[in-house]
């Protein structure tokens, strides 16, 4: 499972590292006109400076639905927040509405992850299943991993071995039931 995660993340790295940067590049590159080589180029970084700023949006749900903000940083949402600030001061400076606008978007947005922090600091942590496939996956191995550390066959005797007492198979099978009942729980 970790192995299909890796493979997922160097061909997503892959994906929007190598060919994005490339296309954006070719697709710039031989524009002849700088002004709408640069207003191309303003309009896809506006379109990736939002997507910042709206990332940790996506935890948003999970800290309402569970009433924690343990799984929300409070010093990402302030210092997101507080660059927002900045940089929405130097694009209306430099009247360059491709830096102000997304930093509109992600001072609004740190403001809601710091507003949402406030009202839910304090309530206790409560465990919520998000899919119960993954999690009934989680325990299956710790239980499994946890029986077979503590029921693991040890080794015997050579006459026992080559005698045929067959002592490996009920072991396995206690393990497989013990795994069974600890997943019905």
């Amino acid at each position: 499972m970790v192995e299909n995660f890796q493979l997922d993340a160097v061909k997503l790295m892959l994906l929007f590292n190598v060919f994005g940067s490339g296309l954006i590049f070719f697709s710039t590159y031989f524009l002849h006109n700088p002004k709408t080589r640069l207003c191309i180029l303003g309009y896809i970084c506006l379109g990736f400076s939002a997507s910042t700023y709206a990332a940790p949006l996506a935890i948003v749900r999970k800290v309402i639905k569970t009433k924690s903000v343990e799984f929300m940083p409070f010093t990402l949402s302030v210092f997101l927040t507080i660059q927002a600030v900045m940089w929405f001061f130097y694009g209306l400076l430099k009247k360059d509405i491709n830096i102000a606008g997304p930093n509109i978007l992600g001072f609004i947005f740190g403001i809601l992850q710091m507003i949402l922090y406030a009202i839910y600091k304090n309530h206790p942590k409560k465990m919520v299943v998000e899919d119960p496939k993954l999690q009934l996956s989680d325990q299956l191995e710790s239980v499994v991993s946890s029986d077979v550390s503590t029921t693991a066959p040890q080794p015997k005797d050579k006459d026992y071995n080559n005698g045929g007492g067959g002592g490996g198979d009920v072991e396995a099978q206690n393990i497989r039931k013990n795994t069974l009942d600890a997943s019905q729980k």
